[in-house]
This record gives structure tokens, sequence and C-alpha cells, in this order.
């Protein structure tokens, strides 16, 4: 019989650390958003549709290092005789591992260290096993947070359960993951149902990193595919070969690109990535799930930087196979009132001759691999498990085995208190004893009409949105101190409101000064001049002067201060900063623009020279490789007596300062 207990794994950690004081207000940061889609003509791509301007109520996750130490990580194992699974349940229900055990082969990518980078929507992201992604377009809100996760027993055995609440599109998800007896796929059912009486964008992309290798190749079935590039681009494509490079070959590609496969209606969803040896892991799910898309680091120096960046440098490096609702990961999909969204993925290995995995003959290999899926798992058996799983999708947990956040059982309160739809069901319940802190000033301002008073010297770091929740905060606005009027600007801006958001900002900063409504006013003034008013840098100047000392505050006001020219303030900022906040490496490279403001082209290399990392450097940024260029290409200029934008000048500067491999991180050349 299947069987599931709770183990620890043991392995080096970098700790998440706090979240910012800082909430996540809204910035151009989605190289999604603006994407040319000249490149597939006569198709629609409503690429605005479901966007959102941040990725409030969430706090971001920046507290991160680059040190790691022994640590521990909680997970459920399932296993049966053919297959042994192991779920992270304080990682977003992360599924770390599939061992096949017959072979002793790991079917996915197991990272041997937890290091977080900056990848996700809410910044915190490590690479490897399988990643559940909802919401909006990214690595989703919850991937470095807890579930709640529950035993249920069903006929076929044990099943491991995770919910949560979904704050930005306010709905409930489960993931139910089963090993029947004698089964060589391990099944994950999900089902996301929309509680409220109104449509909701949504969004869902399975994310399976693999062991990459020259030799790995990834099928799936489709002759053609939709190519996004770090340029910005999308572009309608041959699959498996396009201009002379067959990427179903990912150790070949020379730089990072999204490949989202093209299935005809229809078509059966698979996606599958195997070696040398036709030896590998194949993924299907029934129909909903109709996307498939490939990704690769690329194996240029930034492709191979990033790679070591997240894991422990030679441990071998991976490519993702993924799987979602859309054609591409671009868009989303309206879900109405109401409704269930369901479907079964299964995850198996795949052993088919690598004759006919390898085969030049495209179609070829893509039968070779869907023959062993329609024997070993028919459509019509994958079918069935969706109809068998709706009879007791519902069923109550039989034992807790975690806990996930408050946020559902808040949302249940509210609900319950105006006779909307409830926000759980009965198999996924959001529990009252799941209530902690950060909720106590929502569940007051449920029960008393306003929010109690908070200190202002204090970062207030637990947000809130949603229709329900800013239509309480604008009944409490006639009553509210800073705290509440901070909030309802908040609220207002993540409903797109940001005139609003500006009002409620500045009637807080009126009644009591505070750093946070200045910081959003100073933010707001830097994102878009056209509210005029008090310069930036003057607000950021004033915020940081009443903030507690933090590195992500010094940098946002540096950063003001430079943009502004006032660069004796800028240099007063990172000089009264103290430690642990001055060592960080955000900190470093504003000493970097501070120096070469100053025209101090030997204190900007010195900088560089010294070392420093960025524990949170952005995927795609370019701000390490823009500097050194800029310090090299004014060091030549200087020598040479030529203008800094010589051709002569950028080429010498390139020739005599190459840009050092640990500050090398571009997607691109």
């Amino acid at each position: 019989m299947p069987e599931l207990h709770l183990d620890t794994l043991h392995l080096p950690i970098a700790p998440l650390g706090p979240d910012s004081p800082l909430p996540p207000l809204p910035a151009a940061t989605d190289i999604h958003a603006d994407a040319d889609i000249s490149g597939v003509p006569g198709e629609v791509f409503d690429l605005g549709y479901g966007r959102v301007p941040s990725v409030l109520p969430y706090t971001t996750q920046d507290g991160y290092g680059r040190e790691r130490g022994p640590g521990e990580l909680r997970v459920a194992v399932l296993e049966n005789e053919h297959l042994r699974a192991t779920v992270a349940l304080d990682l977003g229900g992360r599924l770390w591992s599939l061992v096949d055990k017959a072979t002793g082969r790991e079917l996915l990518y197991r990272n041997p260290v937890f290091q977080p980078a900056n990848l996700a929507l809410r910044g915190a992201w490590f690479s490897g096993g399988v990643e559940w992604n909802l919401g909006t377009t990214g690595h989703t809100p919850l991937t470095c947070a807890p579930m709640h996760a529950a035993r249920v027993d069903t006929p076929e055995g044990p099943v491991l359960r995770l919910w949560e609440f979904e704050r930005l599109r306010e709905v409930p998800y489960q993931l139910d993951f089963c090993l029947p007896e004698g089964s060589r796929f391990l099944y994950v059912h999900v089902r996301i149902v929309n509680t409220q009486d109104v449509d909701v964008p949504m969004y869902w992309w399975s994310n399976i990193a693999v062991p990459a290798s020259e030799e790995t190749r990834v099928i799936a079935p489709a002759d053609a595919s939709y190519r996004f590039a770090y340029e910005g681009s999308l572009e309608l494509i041959e699959a498996p070969v396009h201009k002379g490079l067959d990427y179903s070959y990912p150790g070949r590609a020379p730089h990072a690109a999204d490949y989202f496969f093209r299935l005809e209606k229809g078509q059966r969803p698979w996606i599958a990535a195997v070696d040398g040896e036709g030896h590998g892991l194949l993924q299907a799910s029934t129909a909903r799930l109709t996307g498939r898309k490939l990704f690769v680091w690329g194996e240029n120096p930034g492709g191979r930087r990033w790679q070591d960046w997240l894991t422990e440098p030679g441990s071998g490096g991976y490519l993702e196979i993924q799987a979602g609702l859309a054609r591409t990961q671009l868009e989303h999909l309206p879900m109405a009132a109401g409704d269930t969204w369901a479907w079964v993925e299964a995850y198996g290995a795949l052993d088919v001759s690598p004759d006919a995995t390898h085969a030049p003959d495209w179609p070829a290999a893509r039968e070779a691999v869907q023959s062993q899926l329609d024997e070993r798992l028919p459509l019509p058996a994958l079918n069935s498990r969706l109809d068998e799983w709706a009879r007791w999708c519902d069923a109550r947990p039989t034992e807790r085995l975690s806990t996930g956040s408050g946020w559902g059982a808040l949302e249940r309160h509210r609900r319950n208190a105006v006779g909307a739809n409830p926000a759980d069901l009965p198999g996924i319940p959001f529990r009252d004893d799941t209530l902690t802190d950060a909720q106590e000033p929502w569940l007051r301002l449920l029960d008393e009409g306003r929010l109690p008073a908070a200190d202002p010297s204090v970062p207030p770091v637990a947000h809130i949105s949603g229709p329900g929740w800013l239509g309480l905060l604008e009944e409490a606005a006639g009553d509210a101190d800073w705290h509440g009027t901070y909030q309802l600007g908040l609220a207002r801006v993540a409903a797109g409101d940001t005139a609003g958001a500006r009002a409620a900002w500045e009637d807080s900063a009126g009644a009591t000064p505070n750093a946070w409504a200045l910081r959003a006013l100073a933010h707001q003034d830097r994102v878009d001049p056209a509210f005029g008013g008090e310069p930036a840098a003057d607000r950021y100047l004033k915020a940081y002067r009443l903030a507690p000392p933090s590195w992500q505050f010094a940098v946002e006001a540096c950063g003001a201060l430079l943009d502004a020219g006032r660069l004796e303030d800028a240099k007063a900022v990172l000089d009264d900063l103290p430690e642990p906040h001055r060592s960080h490496g955000r900190v470093a490279v504003c000493r970097v623009r501070v120096a070469l403001a100053g025209g101090e082209l030997d204190q900007a290399a010195s900088v560089f020279a010294d070392g420093f990392e960025v524990p949170d450097l952005r995927e795609g940024e370019i701000s390490l490789d823009g500097l050194w260029n800029e310090v090299a290409r004014r060091t030549v200029a200087d020598a040479l007596g030529l203008d800094v934008n010589d051709e002569q000048v950028r080429l010498k500067a390139r020739q005599d300062f190459p840009l050092p491999e640990r500050y090398d991180f571009r997607m691109t050349d």
C-alpha cells in the first residue's frame, strides 16, 4: 500500500530572512508587459488583460543573503512500490524530488542547497523540483511560503493535500498528490475555485526542473512554437529547428529563451525531457492544461553564471519544461464567477530507445514518446482519474500535517460578515487557529470599523487589497489616523487608483509625519512625474530620516537623490547607514553610482575590485555589467582624451577591461 509520512531534509540553507519594510509599489519591471508581438501575425494576444499594477498585498521577500549554513527543510514523503515523491511543505508545496525506486534515478533536478534569488513575484525564488505557479505572470507569490497540508484517506490510499488562499485573485486552490498502489505515475490533482461573484483573470503554469546535459532533448507534440527572448519579442517559429539551431537540445542554445510549443486543438498535452540514453521524465495532463513550454538559460557565460548562482557551483545544470493553462505565459484567461477549474497532471519515468528519441526525424521522436505514454497511461484512464477525483476532492482532511497562512481564515471572516460566498470549501478549510498577529489589525477593522493605532516608527508589514477590503477602508477613512489612511492608499493603488492613493498618502503624512506615506509619495513622484508636487528626492530624504535603518530604504533614497543631482545627500545616506545594512550588495552598487557621479573613477573601480555580491539581483537586470562598462569606458576615454561614446573607446574598454565572471549575469550579448 502507498505510504505517507513527514520527514526532515538536511542541507545547506541560506535563510529567507525578514521581509522588506517597503511594500511593492507599482513599477515597470515586467519584461512581458510590452512584448513585441509583430512576429505572430494573424493571432490575437491580449497581453494587457489580467496584469496587476503590483503584487500588493504581498510583501517583498528580499532578506536573504549568499551565506549558507546547515539547515533543515520540512517535507512530506509519499511513496508506493515504484516512486517516491518528496514535497517541501514550507516552500509553496514544491515537489522537491521524484525518484524511480527501481533504478534509483532522480527524475527531477534536485537542488543540493536552498539558495533564494530574485526571480519571483515577491523576490525570493529557488531552482529545482516542480513549482506550482498561479495568480499572474511570474513565479507565484507563494513559492517561498508555507502551505496548509493534510493527509486525506481515500479508497486508493493516503493522499497528500496542500491548499492556500491566493490573495491577488482572492481564490482558494488545492493540490492533491496521489500515488495509487502499482502506479508508475505520480498524480497531482489541481483545483482552483473562483468563490467570488465576479470574473477574475487566471494564470497557472507548473514549472518542472530537470537535469540538463548536452545530450538532453525536450520533446512535445508540436510542429511550431512561440519563441520569447529577453529582447522582448514574441515570434512564431517552426519546431524544432530555428535559424539552423535545433532548440529541442537546450544544451546547444546560446542564450536564454522561452519556447511555448503550439499544440494543435485536440492534441493530447504532454512534454518530455530525455537524456542521451533515452531515459528521462514524462509529464502529461488532462485537457484543460494545454500549454507546454521549454525554458533554457543558454550556454553563454551569463546563462551559466545564473545556474551556478542558484546552487552549488559544479552541481550540474538544469532546464525547465512547463505546463500551463494558456498558449504562453504572457496571457491570462478569464475565469467566470463561481467557476471551478480542475485537472490532473501525471509525472513518471520515461525509457525510450535513444535511436527514436534522438532521431533527426522530429515526428518520429514525438511518436516514440507518445506511443509509450499511450501504452502506460491511456488517455481514457487519465480522464477517468479526473472524474473519480470529483467524488472525493471535498473529502475532509484526516490529519493536519502543516499550517499555512491565516489570510484564508481572515477572508472567511470578512465574507461571513457581509454574507458573501465562503472563501473555503469542506476539503480545504481555513481555520481560526491559523490566524496570527498579521491578521489582527484587519480583524479589528472588521469588528470595530477602524484599524488600531500603530507606531509610525515601526514599518507596517501586513497589507490588504481587494474590493471588499477597500470598501471597508473607505468606510473607515473619515475616522482614520495615519495608519488607516496609509493602508487605504495601498489598497487603492493595488486597485489601480493612483490618484486616490496619492490623496490618502497625503492625508497620512499630514496627520502624522511618517516614513511610509512619504516614501509612497516619493516613489509615485519618481515613476510618474506628471503628478508634480514636492520633488521625489526631498520626500525620500525626509522619509529616510524618519525610518529605522534599512538597506532597502537607503538604496531607494540614494537613487532618487542621484537622479536629482543631490550627490552630497546621496553620500550622506550611504555613510550614515549602519551594519549590516551598509555591507549589502545593493549598497555597493550605490557606492559605484555615487563615485561615478562625482567623477571618482578610481573609487568606483575599487568597489568592484574589493568584490561584492548582490543577493537580490533581478533576472535580466543589467546594473552590474552596465556600471562596469561605464567605469571602463570613462577610464579609457580619460586616458585617450576622447569622448566616452567614441567607437575606439568602446572597443578598447571591452578589450582592456573584460567583464569579470562574478559580475556577468547577461542574458543577451
